[in-house]
């Protein structure tokens, strides 16, 4: 079938074609970064980071930060859950933790004074509102002592939050402590399913929540859900998705749930026996996208929808879209500084990753060393592939003429291996090609990561893929 939007606005619509869906639905990354996190290594260190922070001063970086915090704290185990968390009750614990954050926030503020310029903040976790108030608001004084945030209309300030935790007071409190986008867990409003993963949110406390993000004037409300969770079917879907409708988020993010119980222990929770089958997530898939469409959203990309008049949309249309480690961004030109247990920063021609446990994070910063444990440098051909996949993931399209003018390449001599590999998924109307374009067409939206992958040089180096989600 094909999905299309109503709304003149719509910019991008999708061809939903099962069969060429199941020949293509392998594991592959989600390319929020190029290379992807699993080619960092050790080899790259502290040192390499201060290094990358120099280049930019010496070429008198005037781009604005982007920049993020990982609060890895949560209260309960939600069984789907693949990020990197705590689950405690000891409060204590945060309070630790909020202290050694500070001190990196103060060392990598410290690095960057003068070019300390900030239009985006993200913080994600664990669940950053299992900080309290007074803890958040003591956070973003430090975050203000060491970098210069642009006005509230200008920046774009994000916080995930669980509505289990918040009341419309902490909503509002929020807001006025600078925070202007707010991201909501939901994952899906069935009964049976919250029970199957251990995550029970009733619909009208999350619809609370969404009611006091707007009465505090948030410039965007975000909701993100999950398909293929257990317990899930069509029927339940299609519930869950009126009840989304309804409440009218301004972006909506739709994720495939990958099932690694061996690499993630909460999952092995989960009774493999109650997990849709494939052809039950394609038919969930196939009406999320038609009933968000046919709502009004525009299918931004991957599992994003969002309001025609949002940011991203609009970003999107100007080829002003970018992607990175919290998915779709406006903020194409920013440098990334990340802070916190396992988070990852890309700071000029380098990607670098703080450490994952919290004693090993601990240490690093006793030793007043940023906990920077691993990472990349990219060479011309790390950089050349990396634009190609943004671009293709953001836009859709890529002009080889645009590359042969940045890049020292013959796009056609330099990507022959690549060109036949595309003439392949050309044959499976994915994508045309002709002398200066490389467009992906309706059928291929939903398979951008398909198309991606084969500019990918350390995935056909080392094709374990066990590592990845499926592409669909």
């Amino acid at each position: 079938m094909v999905v299309s939007a109503k709304p003149a606005l719509q910019a991008a619509s999708v061809e939903f074609d099962v069969k060429l869906i199941r020949k293509l639905d392998h594991a592959g990354p989600r390319y929020t970064s190029y290379p992807t996190a699993d080619r960092f290594t050790e080899a790259f260190g502290y040192r390499d980071y201060l290094q990358a922070v120099a280049g930019l001063r010496t070429r008198g970086n005037r781009k604005p930060l982007s920049l993020y915090l990982h609060i890895p704290f949560c209260d309960t185990v939600c069984y789907y859950c693949a990020c990197n968390k705590i689950v405690t009750k000891n409060r204590d614990k945060a309070a630790i933790y909020l202290s050694y954050l500070k001190r990196e926030i103060e060392m990598q503020g410290q690095l960057f004074v003068g070019m300390n310029h900030v239009e985006q903040l993200h913080l994600g976790g664990g669940t950053p509102t299992y900080l309290s108030d007074a803890q958040m608001a003591d956070l973003m004084a430090q975050l203000r002592r060491w970098f210069q945030f642009a006005a509230d209309d200008v920046g774009e300030y994000s916080i995930e939050i669980d509505p289990r935790t918040v009341s419309g007071a902490r909503v509002r409190r929020l807001r006025e402590q600078g925070f202007n986008r707010i991201s909501l867990g939901v994952q899906d409003f069935d009964p049976d399913v919250q029970q199957a993963v251990n995550r029970i949110q009733p619909e009208d406390e999350t619809v609370k929540i969404i009611d006091a993000a707007r009465d505090a004037h948030f410039r965007s409300v975000s909701i993100d859900l999950i398909y293929g969770l257990p317990k899930q079917n069509v029927i339940t879907m299609a519930q869950t998705l009126t009840k989304v409708i309804k409440a009218s988020p301004d972006r909506i993010a739709i994720y495939n749930y990958a099932h690694l119980p061996h690499l993630f222990k909460p999952q092995r929770r989960i009774a493999e026996q109650d997990l849709p089958g494939s052809e039950v997530k394609l038919d969930m898939l196939s009406l999320c996208i038609g009933r968000l469409t046919d709502a009004g959203y525009v299918y931004i990309g991957m599992d994003h929808f969002a309001r025609p008049g949002d940011d991203l949309a609009v970003a999107q249309r100007q080829g002003r879209l970018h992607r990175n480690f919290q998915g779709y961004s406006t903020h194409a030109e920013s440098d990334l500084v990340s802070c916190g247990v396992s988070a990852i920063s890309a700071v000029a021609a380098t990607y670098s990753q703080n450490v994952k446990t919290l004693e090993a994070y601990y240490d690093h910063l006793d030793n007043n060393q940023l906990p920077v444990v691993r990472g990349i440098k990219l060479n011309m051909d790390d950089a050349l592939r990396r634009v190609i996949i943004q671009t293709l993931m953001c836009n859709f399209e890529l002009s080889v003429p645009s590359i042969e003018l940045a890049y020292p390449v013959t796009f056609a001599e330099y990507f022959a291996p690549e060109m036949e590999k595309l003439q392949a998924l050309t044959q499976d109307g994915l994508l045309t090609i002709d002398a200066d374009w490389i467009s992906v067409t309706l059928k291929g939206r939903l398979l951008i990561r398909n198309i991606c992958m084969v500019f990918d040089r350390y995935l056909h180096a080392t094709p374990d893929r066990v590592r990845y989600s499926k592409t669909i």
